[in-house]
């Protein structure tokens, strides 16, 4: 699994998304209301220009101050019949006449020596306009506000047919393979893509071909993403980042135009990676299923295998694709000149998800009782993504309880939270109930603990929690690659040991055995129709149990007769009661541990593996060889199926 160091994913080159601030990002939305605030503004100051700054004097105060020879020059405005004047001191005097001077007030002037004059000023041009023009500005602003916005929807519909790849820059990688931990044996498969991209004439050479596209094939969180950007990043090109739903539209045409511009964009930078996430959505096959084909979707992928049919080895373009349904893929899309190699992407082994433990924790304060080893050993199955969310859970916990370091008991805990769920600490259950799941939890841990090369016991409980009333845990010492069928009826027993433990001890059946009735069902089916564990039916597979595509596989025929299925019906049924008689008789056997067991968990509610082996020494329980080792063949291998929580 992948797992992203402290890097920072690299800014897009090329089309950068327009940031405020920058030259580039245009007119922010709210100049428009400072333009209309200054034009408010200017108005306001337009208007009060004029105002008076001293106050004014009545027309005969004025006369009066005339005849006491405080005045003695003053100008009468023609238009607005204004009369401003300094006194002997300086200041300034403004009056209001008449719309005409009489010749009475004339000879007055005359008589005490005033000098005056008559003006007719000349008016602002702005100043006037400005009243009759701002409504048209408005207008103007409206119009033009109007019109770039139709353009941007316009400039819109006319890109649609543009790709919408992030663009990684090839100066800033961001992320190489130290970034990604442990998965040495898919570093190793893209390795030779690096070297042709940073040295295509060694391969020239020689008349080796690249491989056009790669294919990743994982389940999901498991870093296909990052790995095919450390390519990018260890080779130094340019990295053309796009999802498969991207293409999709609901104008057909588009996809395929959307593929054409991304294909010239990357012969335009030379050397590029192209990397196409979740493929499938796009690469489905033609015409497969119940509704027939897609007619967008068909002329996208169709677009897609003409553009890579035309590169050409020298050009220095990869195509990097990401999938975990890789079943589903077109056929055309997997032929060599294509996708020439495909590259699993696993779940992470046990050294692997070290590796990825110790990349998350590395910025996280730890405590010294934390064991990196015990956590890898404890979470098989987990992706890098479900690993990061543990580290991180375990340190939610940490500052829950005000610690200032993560402990090794808050990763029990988060591990705890992610494989069985939140503890339902508000259901209440009554004591009947409680002694009831007391013992159905007594039953599997009893199971677990007396078979032989089981999976050894972590935890039991009676807390609810996530679904379930009570949860049983093991947990494998070892990452499990196949699944022989001794241990497969075991873990039947210990999925039945529930269910038997309350028919021994109370005898009666509940409800609360759905789930372990279905896991042991479901197990037991594909041991006989798949994996050949059964010697009625022989060395003989009947179907599996894959997702059905697009009604793909509903209207085909069974491949077997009803002989057959009824013979495979009475097969299962055949292993699930021997293993229930195998359990009835173990829990039977050993009643003083199912009891001691049961008591010490209404006490304390949750007990550890350990405690329950000293629970079940002190009844002095040993695992009879009779009945904890199944009678028939052993030395069969089937791929492992997880199951190492029981309910």
């Amino acid at each position: 699994m992948s797992s992203q160091g402290s890097n920072p994913p690299p800014p897009p080159a090329g089309r950068n998304p327009r940031v405020p601030g920058r030259p580039d990002a245009g007119w922010p939305r709210w100049s428009a209301w400072v333009i209309v605030g200054i034009l408010i503004v200017l108005l306001a100051l337009a208007t009060n220009m004029n105002t008076e700054q001293t106050e004014p004097l009545t027309y005969s105060e004025f006369l009066e101050e005339v005849a006491d020879d405080r005045i003695n020059e003053f100008e009468f405005d023609n238009t607005t019949f204004r009369i401003t004047a300094k006194d002997g001191e300086g200041a300034e005097v403004v009056t209001t006449g008449p719309r005409e001077l009489s010749e009475k007030d004339l000879a007055f002037f005359d008589s005490n020596g005033v000098d005056y004059e008559f003006v007719t000023p000349t008016t602002n041009i702005f100043l006037s306009m400005l009243p009759i023009l701002l409504p048209f500005l408005f207008i103007l602003g409206f119009f033009w506000w109007m019109a770039k916005r139709q353009q941007s929807q316009m400039g819109g519909i006319m890109s649609i047919g543009r790709s919408r790849a992030k663009h990684y820059s090839s100066e800033r990688p961001g992320t190489t393979f130290a970034d990604v931990a442990g998965y040495a044996s898919v570093k190793k498969e893209v390795t030779e893509v690096v070297d042709f991209l940073k040295n295509p004439g060694k391969f020239s050479e020689i008349g080796a071909r690249i491989p056009k596209g790669v294919l990743l094939v994982g389940p999901p969180g498991t870093g296909k993403t990052l790995i095919a950007r450390a390519v990018a990043g260890e080779a130094g090109v340019p990295f053309l980042s796009v999802t498969g739903s991207d293409f999709m539209e609901m104008f057909v045409g588009v996809g395929a135009s959307r593929v054409r511009d991304l294909f010239n964009e990357a012969r335009k930078m030379g050397k590029a990676i192209i990397f196409v996430d979740e493929i499938d959505s796009i690469g489905r096959k033609r015409g497969a299923g119940l509704g027939g084909g897609h007619d967008e979707r068909e002329q996208t992928l169709n677009q897609m295998l003409s553009e890579m049919d035309g590169f050409e080895a020298t050009e220095g373009i990869v195509m990097i694709a990401a999938t975990n349904r890789p079943d589903i893929l077109d056929p055309a899309l997997l032929r060599p000149g294509r996708f020439d190699r495909q590259v699993v992407v696993p779940l992470p082994e046990l050294d692997d998800r070290k590796e990825i433990l110790a990349v998350h924790i590395k910025h996280k304060k730890m405590a010294e009782d934390v064991d990196v080893s015990l956590i890898a050993r404890g979470t098989p199955g987990m992706s890098g993504a479900d690993l990061a969310n543990l580290v991180n859970e375990a340190a939610l916990y940490a500052v829950r309880g005000g610690e200032d370091k993560v402990h090794a008991s808050h990763f029990d805990m988060a591990r705890d939270r992610v494989l069985m769920g939140v503890k339902r600490d508000s259901l209440v259950m009554s004591e009947e109930e409680r002694e009831m799941t007391a013992y159905h939890e007594a039953g599997h841990a009893l199971c677990a603990a007396l078979l032989p090369g089981y999976d050894p016991l972590h935890k039991v409980t009676i807390i609810p929690t996530g679904m379930a009333l009570g949860v049983t845990m093991t947990l494998p010492e070892e990452d499990r690659h196949s699944l022989r069928r001794s241990h497969a009826l075991n873990m039947i027993v210990m999925m039945l040991g529930g269910r038997n433990a309350e028919d021994v001890v109370f005898g009666v059946a509940s409800s609360g055995a759905a789930d372990d009735l279905q896991k042991a069902t479901s197990l037991a089916r594909r041991m006989v129709s798949e994996w050949g564990m059964s010697e009625k039916i022989g060395p003989m597979a009947f179907g599996g149990s894959g997702p059905v595509f697009l009604g793909d596989d509903m209207m085909q025929s069974k491949e077997y007769s009803e002989d057959i299925a009824r013979l495979i019906d009475e097969e299962t049924q055949r292993v699930l009661t021997t293993q229930e008689d195998r359990c009835r008789e173990m829990l039977t056997v050993n009643r003083s541990a199912l009891n001691l067991i049961a008591r010490n968990l209404l006490e304390h509610e949750t007990l550890s593996g350990a405690e329950v082996d000293r629970l079940i020494e002190a009844a002095g329980s040993v695992p009879a060889a009779s009945l904890a080792t199944p009678k028939t063949p052993d030395g069969i291998d089937a791929p492992a199926v997880p199951g190492s929580i029981d309910s």
